[in-house]
């Protein structure tokens, strides 16, 4: 992925991403934000900086997707968390390669946009991308199948809720041991214990199909409930790979030329690269 990255060489990489609590909350869930300037919240050893946030090309794509009816929000101020910078810093060493645009898209706090919204998002910002006049990389990140324990707003006990709507946040010691929690769940996992879910390779393999295919009927059905009891309270991640295939698909014909899957319990995710290029 890496070199594949490098030789395309991008002008601009728009990322759909996911977050975990840590930049948004229930005091202001959006469905869809774009980020006009952007930080790194600095979780799993992951340096807190500024992200190279494009401004000019995030204001530029949030009119074009306000124009196509998508209501997505705009942040001066985002804050990503792992969700967005893990796989640049794995890629990479670092977080802040390529000028980038942000763009979260709520996998986490019920209720969550529909399959087809992510669709129709995807394609406002890839028929943007068409005319802007870039080399433009659309990138998502998140797992497929995945059961990470996400809580509830409504069964959550009151220290759980309050970092859930905002009112609190957590200290870098806090941070650490939920990570620390994380990690030994993950453990568990691993052995098959536990109380996390399986994961589910066949509903992974299933959903690369329908990717690979641009199968959009059948992604527009997907329901964020169904998929919660098939893949996992985390599964609806998947969300930004459909924003970002579509994307890809509106910008220009492309084929897939990579495509690769391996289920990691120690990671509580089916873990996939999936890359396109255009013909």
């Amino acid at each position: 992925m890496k070199t594949f990255i490098e030789g395309f060489s991008p002008e601009l990489i728009v990322q759909f991403s996911p977050d975990h609590f840590h930049g948004f909350s229930y005091a202001l869930m959006p469905s869809f934000c774009v980020g006009a300037e952007a930080r790194a919240y600095g979780d799993w050893s992951i340096r807190a900086q500024p992200l190279p946030v494009a401004t000019d090309s995030a204001l530029a794509l949030l009119e074009a997707v306000r124009e196509a009816e998508i209501d997505a929000a705009l942040s001066y101020d985002m804050v990503v968390d792992h969700g967005f910078v893990q796989m640049w810093d794995l890629l990479f060493g670092r977080s802040d390669t390529y000028p980038l645009v942000p763009i979260f898209v709520n996998c986490a706090a019920p209720p969550l946009p529909t399959y087809r919204r992510a669709r129709l998002l995807g394609e406002a910002v890839g028929r943007f991308a068409r005319s802007y006049g870039k080399r433009i990389l659309f990138a998502a990140s998140g797992g497929l199948s995945h059961d990470p324990l996400v809580p509830r707003i409504e069964s959550a006990p009151p220290d759980i809720r309050a970092r859930l709507v905002g009112a609190v946040h957590l200290t870098p010691a806090q941070q650490a041991q939920r990570e620390a929690r994380i990690a030994s769940v993950a453990a568990a996992a691993l052995k098959g214990e536990g109380p996390v879910r399986p994961l589910n390779p066949v509903w992974d393999a299933e959903v690369l199909g329908y990717l690979t295919r641009q199968d959009w009927a059948t992604l527009d059905a997907f329901d964020a409930d169904e998929v919660d009891q098939i893949a996992g309270s985390g599964a609806n991640e998947l969300l930004t790979w459909v924003a970002a295939t579509a994307a890809m698909s509106s910008a220009a014909p492309f084929e897939v030329v990579q495509r690769d899957y391996a289920p990691a319990p120690g990671w509580i995710a089916g873990v996939a690269h999936f890359g396109g290029r255009s013909l």
